[in-house]
């Protein structure tokens, strides 16, 4: 253990550190930074931006429904409100929200430095904000989109949405998912891989095992939303038809893929708000959280089952009563481990001692109205009321029970308990308690009297009802408490602008809770603790750097690696400082993205190289250039640095990415077996591959694909590498050659194949990207023996880019021959 500093030794580490970790000021700063604190707080500040631009939206839409005239708005442009209204509460408040929270908490709480790849945070949020910024700007120009948050088909095709409405989501969108698949693998492998010394997996917070399930959950259910968008957006741009059912496509396969998000993305936003009450709770109570292990098997049966449930948003559409009764069956059987986490909390409420301040009384809104959601839930997920209730404003009122209840209340609780430690500042008396109570009867008076509304027959997303006077009276009702509820948020953020302005500085740990975050100064700086603490240290033990790696003598970011099981210390982690990076490939994305939003298709490859080149300077930071000796730790503890071991997290960030992306493929899969067996016109018209059968097409393929798969295994010594670019650019022209026998545009089938060599060659390139950079590395001297840098993140991507290459061959070749 190290000794301890004097006070001067204590302050000039703190200095140091902060030189190494902080960021420059003014507008560079703000530009450059990577720091997972400040990245966080724009990312939750950014949300409630967006979640009070979809307030207002709401409160638009009420007055339109508060008479049965609505002369308020015309169709046209009621249509673009409300589905502005949900796309933004779904995509740019409710992710990006929880994203943010886990981004400024878990270092924290998990007794680390920073995120594992602080740049991909940074390239995440610009992302989202310039994503978000595309969206609103179409609604500020009259050309948001307007075909529901769901853009079912085939309204939303190019025949019934013939304008950019719909390409606005479609991009706009998947450029957002960007910032959730970066935060999913961020997350992950920080909870795996960046813990405290020591710290066990079955040890960690409450809080890092909900996020851990959230960012699981995204890596999987985010690909069909991206792969559905990308679908779409290439029918309208290019007619090939997905989802046209003269041409062998089908609506329901957007249906499919879409639930295949959108009900785990109930469960992605509600955990991290479960993982907040699960720590806010036991604090509030002064007792420990009942039934941990309990609480764990929740979540992950929480994650498992919330896939297996998305048709049951579908049981109007026509489908066999076997699948009605298995969906129906798990979608009464997902209530069980969201019990098993309520009886836990109320046990802890039992045995602990409840103070009735701020935090708790959110949480008693939350037990109050989350509750009745998912008790409606249950009455939905039963077919023969289902079939009644369906696309109703009961429907609406239980969507909004779960999430409002489900995550805002958790979310405000969150925002009053961990302000402290965002600000530094004690709350203003009065406004807090006044904008909850306004926020709690305006809800229920809101959405509860919606459900009677619904019942009476009322359809969702209708603008007018001359004809229908029993609506009348409880559409009323709901847009005064609509309006009472909106004052509550407006006080609720008053509250909270009130306390940073004016808040008086307040003390560490005003909670007395006993989580590692409140260990350090409020707020927290940059390099959130002196020193990475052993099991047992004190927060001053870490303050005067008695811990692992104090301060920062070699003028760098380093922070500690451990086993992702034991939390037993690996190695050391050497960060990349601020960069402009981030910015610059967001920027590129974006206008990628403009470009095909204004149809300029022509000029889209080149956004796509610009795109290639940005990435290919990420690689610059890959750690020192000569050979490295461990590193001291502490007294006793020497450590590799990342780049010398196989095991970094660089890999381990690519086994995420990779997860997602067999997803995806997945998904791809999925969709030409749901075709070729549900939509009508299949089997697809004769094939025009000529005169080259398609068995000698995938014998050829298939050769190529194992002389490249064993040319990769040859040592580096023999300069194999330089071989491999070559051979996978002749493996990609192959595909594109293959991806020209037939007309994309003739029928689903072949559009579906075209699609599939597309996303080999794309991955091809990214593979011969790969062996450059192995290249490189070996010319600079990073690939030498001991140093293995890019060189098994290269294998572990070619050998994903062959498995899929050959799966894809093998399906063409057996449509032709079958």
């Amino acid at each position: 253990m190290i000794t301890p500093n004097p006070p001067q030794r204590a302050l000039r580490l703190h200095r140091e550190l902060d030189r190494v970790w902080g960021r420059p000021a003014g507008w560079r700063g703000i530009l450059t930074s990577v720091n997972h604190s400040e990245l966080g707080l724009r990312f939750m500040v950014t949300a409630f931006v967006f979640f009070a631009i979809a307030g207002c939206l709401a409160m638009l839409i009420r007055a339109q429904l508060a008479t049965p005239g609505g002369a308020f708005l015309d169709t046209a442009l009621y249509n673009q409100f409300f589905t502005m209204h949900g796309s933004l509460m779904m995509f740019l408040f409710a992710i990006p929200m929880l994203e943010g929270l886990g981004m400024y908490l878990l270092p924290k709480m998990l007794g680390s430095r920073d995120l594992a790849f602080p740049r991909l945070s940074a390239l995440g949020w610009w992302c989202y904000l310039f994503g978000g910024l595309i969206i609103l700007s179409a609604l500020v120009a009259g050309v948001a989109p307007d075909g529901g948050w769901f853009m079912y088909t085939p309204l939303s095709s190019k025949t019934y949405s013939p304008g950019i409405n719909a390409d606005v989501w479609l991009l706009g969108v998947t450029f957002v998912e960007i910032s959730a698949l970066a935060a999913a693998v961020e997350i992950t492998v920080t909870i795996l891989r960046m813990r405290a010394p020591r710290m066990k997996l079955t040890e960690m917070p409450l809080f890092a095992w909900y996020m851990l399930g959230t960012s699981a959950m995204m890596l999987v259910g985010f690909p069909p939303l991206i792969l559905a968008s990308m679908l779409l957006e290439i029918e309208r741009a290019f007619d090939w038809p997905f989802f046209d059912v003269t041409r062998g496509g089908d609506p329901l396969l957007w249906q499919h893929l879409f639930w295949l998000f959108g009900h785990p993305e109930v469960y992605i936003i509600f955990l991290p708000a479960a993982g907040a009450i699960s720590t806010i709770l036991p604090v509030m109570c002064r007792t420990k959280i009942m039934g941990y292990g309990a609480i764990v098997a929740a979540v992950l049966g929480l994650v498992f089952l919330s896939f297996g449930l998305w048709v049951h948003h579908m049981f109007t559409v026509g489908i066999p009563h076997m699948a009605l009764a298995f969906f129906s069956a798990a979608s009464a059987l997902v209530a069980v481990p969201t019990a098993v986490q309520i009886f836990a909390w109320i046990g802890t409420i039992w045995q602990g001692r409840p103070e009735m301040r701020l935090p708790m009384l959110h949480l008693m809104g939350f037990f109050s109205t989350f509750v009745m959601g998912g008790l409606t839930g249950v009455m939905l997920a039963i077919v023969p009321f289902n079939w009644q209730a369906h696309d109703t404003a009961f429907v609406t009122a239980h969507l909004h029970y779960v999430l409002i209840g489900g995550f805002v209340f958790p979310m405000m609780a969150a925002a009053v308990y961990w302000m402290p430690l965002f600000t530094g500042r004690a709350a203003v008396r009065g406004l807090g308690p006044t904008a909850f109570w306004l926020i709690l009867i305006g809800f229920h008076g809101t959405f509860f009297i919606m459900h009677l509304t619904g019942l009476l027959g009322m359809p969702r997303r209708i603008d007018v009802y001359p004809d229908n006077s029993e609506w009348i009276w409880t559409n009323l009702v709901s847009s005064f408490f609509g309006f009472v509820m909106a004052a509550g948020f407006a006080l609720f953020a008053l509250d909270l602008l009130l306390q940073i302005l004016f808040g008086e500085r307040t003390r560490r740990d005003p909670w007395q809770a006993d989580t590692l975050e409140w260990a350090m100064p409020m707020p927290a700086p940059s390099y959130n603790i002196a020193s990475l603490p052993f099991p047992g240290q004190s927060a001053l033990q870490l303050a005067r750097g008695e811990g692992l790696l104090p301060g920062a003598p070699r003028g760098r970011r380093e922070t500690l690696v451990v086993d992702a099981i034991s939390g037993a210390p690996r190695h050391i982690a050497v960060l990349p400082g601020n960069s402009a990076l981030p910015i610059v490939t967001a920027a590129v994305i974006g206008g990628f993205v403009l470009l095909m939003l204004f149809g300029f298709y022509p000029l889209a490859p080149f956004g796509l190289a610009a795109i290639g080149v940005t990435v290919w300077q990420w690689h610059k930071f890959m750690g020192s250039q000569s050979d490295e000796p461990p590193i001291e730790a502490a007294p006793g503890v020497s450590l590799p640095v990342n780049h010398s071991v196989p095991d970094g997290l660089a890999r381990t960030g690519l086994t995420c990415l990779l997860i997602a992306n067999g997803t995806f493929f997945t998904c791809y899969l999925f969709a030409v077996g749901f075709l070729s067996v549900i939509a009508p016109g299949w089997p697809a018209p004769e094939s025009t591959i000529g005169t080259l059968p398609a068995g000698t097409l995938a014998a050829v393929l298939i050769l190529i694909l194992i002389a490249a798969s064993g040319l990769a295994r040859f040592p580096l010594a023999t300069g194999s590498t330089v071989a491999l670019p070559l051979l996978l650019l002749g493996l990609g022209v192959t595909g594109g050659l293959a991806m020209l026998l037939d007309d994309p545009t003739r029928h689903a089938r072949d559009a579906l194949r075209a699609a599939g060599l597309g996303y080999v060659a794309l991955h091809c390139a990214i593979a011969a990207l790969f062996a450059l950079l192995c290249l490189v590395q070996r010319r600079d001297g990073r690939l030498a023996e001991g140093r293995v840098a890019a060189w098994p993140i290269w294998r572990a991507w070619q050998d994903f880019t062959l498995a899929t290459t050959l799966i894809l061959v093998l399906l063409i070749a057996a449509q032709e021959i079958l």
